[in-house]
């Protein structure tokens, strides 16, 4: 007998005298009892066949295996899951957004650090702006990590605390960072980090005439990357890293979101694959007058018909309810209705059916419509050379920026919800929903953690029958990165930019939970209401919307994806930097890679793993079959000792995905399934000159490295 005693949250308050009271438990002896294990022992001396130990998740794994049973293989998920009727834990799928997307942005900004950390070498963590480091970093990622951090079930004064250890986890990053770009760019600076840019909110760029904008790009192929600054207004020239003046714009941000005054720079930068491009800023003299700035950045549209495009998309709005009403995809020649707009559901607060309410876990709506945020939007039309917007107003608390850049494949909407108003004294979980004519039988699919793509089944559950008592909640499922409906032909996917709650409850619509405040605790330990308070009442998103072929779909959505979540870093400087060090030959345009990785291929992890070794992982990205028309989803061959332009690799050993085994001698236990046996493929010999990998395989190298010094 295994006895496993799970840390389980908020049972014990007392945890020492309950482990005590079960080691007594079953002995004669009461108080003075030496223990259950050993009550067990001197049975066994008698003849006994139990043998009870205090046992470990392995351990009772272990004895199992030993057992030599025959068992079934499960190849569904758990979700969505409840303990009870009309108790299905959904509601953290989306609960606290702004925390959620704090992680996310963490996520990306500890993989900036990991990687020039692992291109810089020692030079990143000792440098002219002080000691370096990814630890703090990587330490809070890690807590947050916790089943009642970023799920957003904590109570409000614990959420600011896991937001307090992210950001003092930044800060020796940030420290990195400067130490890592001076040494492999040749500059010395004073860098400055913009953290609220999506607020467009910078303070160098909006005082200085003159400054320079580093934009590093961590994924393993070139990138095109609008930026946006707040800038003063005037008239900018732009300069690429080889003194090229590229287009660049000024806009005027609307007045009844920022100051009359408050403008943003807009230019396209290229920046190579694991690396950096500088481009200068500088304002042109004498264009400071109010003269040269557009008096504003709206211009209503001079017929009825309200659309922005680009030649790849256009977005066509209903003209008298401001709504956006059809998707075309110009170069597949698709054309679909799409309705998307804001709704609302009222939380439960307990019925005649069930005294459960919706809460921080729990989502449970009082009924199955939702209540529509506003039946129209009033709209203002931005055109200019670089952006197309409609900017759609639906409340007090409620708007959105639908936008195209050139040569954008995807529609992005930008949504800004809250404070959500609860002067009502009903809770509120509000989605954007889109309704389309798909015929969808029934059927969306979801990402599993931003990889595997899972086919779900409204109303349905693959290896048990399903009671249905909660027709929404119970088919809400957790969105990582994607969701998507199909007819076989045509497919519209919704990308998101932090978890999220998501569904389609009728054919040919699709569903996303961007915010929720509830004014009753759910019952299930946190204690208080989800009211997010402080910033997280206000929170702002995007949702990335495509329509493709079927066949073409995959290598639009992954991609999309894989730039998602490690976007480019934006670091500014003012003009005028100094050598890092006397001789020293500055760099304008940089790559860690000698040449980019082939589009399938994702540089899943380069970071320092020792003072001499490097850890890397490397994934590919598409599924057996997902892609046929650029032959993506084909296994990919790559060669590694001469991949990386800033350290020489003498040393290459296969891991286990920890990181903590070698593979060639990793022990897995082997089990007897009720559907056949399971192949174990003996690991390929390893050769750094030719790594092979295997659609959706991830391999992991720990290896031994040398940094060369004009690097």
């Amino acid at each position: 007998i295994h006895l496993l005693q799970p840390p389980k949250c908020w049972d014990y308050r007392q945890e020492l005298p309950h482990l005590r009271n079960v080691h007594r438990c079953g002995s004669r002896e009461g108080v003075d009892s030496p223990g259950l294990t050993h009550a067990s022992s001197q049975q066994q001396a008698n003849g006994s066949r139990i043998h009870v130990l205090y046992s470990t998740p392995a351990c009772y794994l272990q004895e199992l295996n030993k057992a030599k049973l025959t068992w079934s293989l499960k190849e569904d998920d758990f979700f969505p899951y409840a303990d009870g009727p009309n108790m299905f834990w959904t509601g953290y799928f989306s609960s606290r957004p702004a925390l959620k997307r704090y992680e996310r942005l963490s996520y990306n900004f500890l993989q900036v650090c990991n990687q020039l950390e692992a291109l810089a070498g020692p030079a990143a963590n000792e440098g002219p702006y002080g000691l370096g480091d990814s630890a703090p970093l990587n330490e809070a990622m890690a807590v947050l990590q916790h089943h009642d951090a970023v799920s957003g079930t904590a109570k409000q004064h614990v959420t600011y605390d896991y937001a307090r250890q992210l950001a003092a986890g930044w800060r020796p990053c940030e420290v990195l960072l400067s130490n890592a770009l001076s040494r492999l760019s040749g500059y010395k600076a004073a860098f400055s980090f913009c953290l609220k840019l999506n607020i467009s909110i910078c303070p160098l760029s909006k005082k200085l005439a003159h400054f320079q904008v580093t934009i590093y790009n961590p994924l393993g192929r070139k990138v095109n990357h609008m930026v946006r600054l707040p800038v003063s207004k005037g008239i900018f020239n732009v300069k690429d890293p080889n003194g090229k003046i590229v287009p660049s714009s000024v806009v005027v941000l609307p007045s009844s979101q920022y100051p009359e005054d408050h403008s943003e720079l807009l230019f396209s930068a290229s920046v190579p694959a694991v690396g950096f491009s500088i481009y200068s800023v500088a304002r042109v003299s004498g264009s400071n007058l109010w003269d040269h700035t557009p008096k504003s950045r709206f211009r209503e549209p001079q017929t009825r018909v309200l659309a922005i495009e680009n030649e790849y998309i256009r977005a066509i709005f209903n003209p008298d309810t401001g709504l956006l009403m059809k998707i075309e995809n110009l170069e597949q020649q698709l054309v679909l209705p799409v309705k998307q707009s804001f709704f609302w559901y009222e939380a439960s607060i307990g019925d005649k059916d069930s005294s459960q309410a919706s809460g921080a876990y729990i989502f449970r709506p009082s009924q199955s419509e939702p209540v529509p945020v506003s039946r129209w939007a009033q709209t203002h039309l931005v055109k200019t050379a670089l952006v197309q917007e409609v900017h759609q107003n639906f409340s007090a608390w409620c708007s959105q920026v639908v936008r195209l850049y050139p040569g954008q494949r995807h529609l992005e909407l930008e949504w800004t919800v809250g404070p959500i108003p609860t002067i009502d004294n009903w809770g509120k979980e509000v989605i954007s929903r889109f309704d389309t004519p798909l015929r969808t039988e029934g059927q969306f699919y979801t990402d599993s953690n931003g990889r595997e793509i899972l086919k779900r089944r409204r109303d349905y559950r693959p290896t048990w029958q399903l009671n249905q008592t909660e027709p929404v909640a119970g088919n809400y499922y957790p969105v990582n990165s994607r969701i998507y409906i199909t007819d076989g032909y045509m497919q519209l996917t919704v990308l998101t930019d932090r978890s999220q709650g998501g569904s389609s409850l009728s054919d040919g619509s699709l569903e996303l939970m961007v915010h929720r405040k509830l004014l009753v605790d759910d019952e299930r330990g946190v204690g208080e209401p989800l009211l997010d308070e402080g910033s997280g009442e206000w929170v702002r998103g995007r949702h990335l919307v495509l329509l493709d072929q079927v066949n073409n779909a995959a290598a639009g959505h992954r991609l999309l994806a894989e730039k998602e979540v490690l976007a480019p870093q934006v670091v500014l400087s003012p003009g005028g930097s100094i050598p890092y060090y006397s001789g020293a030959i500055p760099r304008t345009q940089f790559s860690g890679l000698h040449q980019p990785l082939p589009p399938s291929v994702r540089l899943l992890t380069l970071a320092r793993w020792g003072p001499k070794m490097v850890l890397l992982r490397l994934e590919h990205q598409f599924a057996v079959g997902e892609d046929s028309g650029r032959n993506l989803s084909s296994p990919v061959t790559l060669d590694l000792q001469n991949l990386f332009a800033t350290f020489i690799i003498t040393h290459l050993q296969e891991t286990t995905l920890a990181a903590n085994q070698p593979r060639a001698s990793a022990s897995r236990l082997k089990w007897t399934l009720n559907t056949g046996p399971i192949s174990s493929p003996t690991p390929p010999k390893l050769n750094p000159a030719s790594i092979t990998l295997q659609p959706m395989e991830i391999r992991t190298f720990v290896a031994s490295v040398k940094w060369k010094e004009d690097s």
